[in-house]
């Protein structure tokens, strides 16, 4: 491996948390694709992984303390902190987080991110509760402010037994946030500078505290827009209904479950963006009076009386100071001619069409195939995964905003 490759020196930073085991096979991807990587333990990561696992993996003697006289006779941590061409801390726990943001330099780990010139990438992994905390999301973003990345976290079951976002991303897919695919690299640039919002995933409208009103949208499509977006160059921001999808990297992630909350988050964030694009499957009706206990089985019917939601993307578009708006439509026949209809009758600058209802497309599949519509063209995006249909949206999107 030629030592002066840019990206292929990774200090992999490991703070103490249960998804240190994970790193193991982190180190191991990495090496794979011809990295060489040393490691950095905080004391506490040592508790849950032995320091000889990951000099077996990496090669290299891991470094735990800044006072380590025959490790620093060996390389100083200045010269280590010079030597990284990426910093990877995966776990990043919350309290290594919070330091982070402090600018603290209290342990090797801290030092050598505030000693290092390399870009800084983050892999969270913590209690959804302590996720969703304001201190949390507050020293994030802080971090995202001085250009670190957040890769993930992922939801679902944690260790502690709860569910939600909290959990560490598959060393596969930190791998592939770290080296994006050929055809994202492709879309470099594309939106440099540009603020986008996004919606993505479906509403859900409670009932009771058992049943909702909801769809099948899963968030893919949107989810897969979002990293498009990053790999454009734009500064992403996902108003996210509930799903269960890894956040991409480096985008910065809301969590809402109604329409009604989506709408509010959308236009406390929408003041200084540039695109919006309203990808979720927002619920049209929401029940008039939903209930706070569970309505008991009585009867052979049950009428349930519903009432309008908010129309988020109609009332993005009617803003005076509206960004470019891209819309999505879900239709089961006449597909141009709803899109068509839709686009002029809401003023979008363009919109994404898919056919619902066919066979592995569209809802709850990996693949998706749209006709999107623009005043004076469109173009039709044949059947495909939905990242590579994502990438080519993109392009479209980024090639009319440009325009404009």
């Amino acid at each position: 491996m030629a030592e002066n490759q840019p990206g292929k020196r990774i200090l992999l930073g490991v703070a103490g948390g249960i998804a240190a085991y994970k790193s193991l096979d982190l180190v191991r991807r990495l090496r794979e694709r011809g990295c060489e990587v040393q490691v950095v333990m905080t004391e506490a990561a040592t508790q849950f992984v032995t320091p000889l696992s990951f000099q077996a993996l990496s090669g290299h003697p891991v470094r735990q303390s800044a006072w380590d006289q025959a490790a620093e006779a060996a390389m100083g941590h200045i010269e280590l902190a010079r030597w990284a061409d990426l910093i990877v801390i995966a776990p990043a726990t919350a309290d290594l987080i919070a330091r982070l943001a402090a600018g603290m330099g209290d342990d090797l780990l801290t030092t050598l991110t505030l000693a290092s010139a390399a870009p800084l990438c983050l892999a969270p992994a913590m209690n959804q509760q302590m996720w969703a905390h304001p201190a949390v999301q507050a020293n994030l973003s802080t971090l995202r402010g001085r250009g670190a990345r957040i890769i993930g976290p992922a939801a679902g079951v944690q260790a502690c037994g709860d569910i939600g976002l909290g959990r560490m991303l598959e060393p596969l897919e930190i791998v592939g946030a770290i080296f994006p695919s050929p055809e994202l690299q492709d879309l470099a640039g594309k939106l440099a500078g540009a603020r986008v919002l996004m919606t993505a995933g479906p509403t859900l409208e409670d009932i009771d505290p058992v049943r909702y009103v909801g769809n099948r949208s899963s968030g893919k499509m949107g989810f897969a827009l979002a990293a498009a977006a990053v790999a454009a160059g734009a500064e992403v921001t996902l108003v996210a209904g509930p799903v269960q999808l890894a956040t991409p990297a480096g985008v910065r992630r809301l969590d809402v479950r109604s329409a009604l909350e989506m709408h509010q988050a959308v236009f406390r964030e929408l003041p200084g963006q540039d695109i919006y694009i309203g990808a979720a499957a927002v619920a049209d009706y929401r029940p008039a009076e939903p209930m706070n206990c569970k309505r008991k089985k009585s009867g052979d019917e049950w009428q349930l009386r519903l009432t309008l939601n908010p129309d988020i993307l109609a009332d993005v578009a009617a803003r005076d100071d509206r960004p470019f708006v891209v819309g999505f439509a879900a239709e089961t026949n006449d597909v141009e001619k709803h899109a068509r209809d839709k686009l002029q009758r809401k003023r979008l600058d363009m919109i994404a069409a898919n056919q619902v209802g066919l066979p592995h497309c569209g809802f709850e599949s990996c693949d998706n195939a749209l006709s999107v519509f623009w005043p004076g063209g469109g173009e039709d995006i044949g059947l495909g995964d939905k990242q590579t249909v994502a990438r080519r949206l993109l392009q479209l999107i980024a090639e009319q905003w440009s325009a404009r």
